[in-house]
């Protein structure tokens, strides 16, 4: 799927309308990388993140609406996880964009070797 699939052009989006909006806040990406550790509680990640509890779970809700956390139940506590399956978009897009810059970057490569072999002075040096 070409990369222009993933991004929609249109005017700022709530966070809530997909993963790509979603991870767009650096405090959610914090939880994430926080979450993909293992399972935590919000007073754990207000603990290790230092904000607030309304501001975390705020941020919990978003990535639970857009299905990148999951949680569940241990006795009063709610339990927070990485759904790694919603990650799947992030990673697609992810790739095909690192494929087509490597891309790019082979073709000037080659380029540059290209100019290199049409320059003498740049020829290796036979020793007598």
């Amino acid at each position: 799927m070409p990369i222009s699939a993933y991004v929609t052009p249109m005017a700022r989006a709530p966070a809530t309308t997909d993963a790509f909006n979603a991870v767009g806040d650096p405090t959610r990406r914090r939880i994430l990388g926080l979450l993909a550790g293992g399972e935590a509680t919000v007073g754990e990640l207000v603990e290790r993140l230092a904000l607030p509890q309304p501001q975390v779970s705020k941020h919990l809700r978003v990535l639970r609406e857009v299905d990148l956390v999951r949680c569940r139940a241990e006795g009063r506590a709610r339990r927070y996880r990485v759904h790694r399956t919603a990650l799947h978009p992030l990673e697609a897009w992810l790739h095909e964009l690192t494929d087509r810059v490597n891309q790019r970057y082979d073709r000037l490569d080659d380029h540059l070797a290209a100019l290199q072999a049409d320059d003498p002075t740049t020829a290796p040096r036979s020793t007598p």
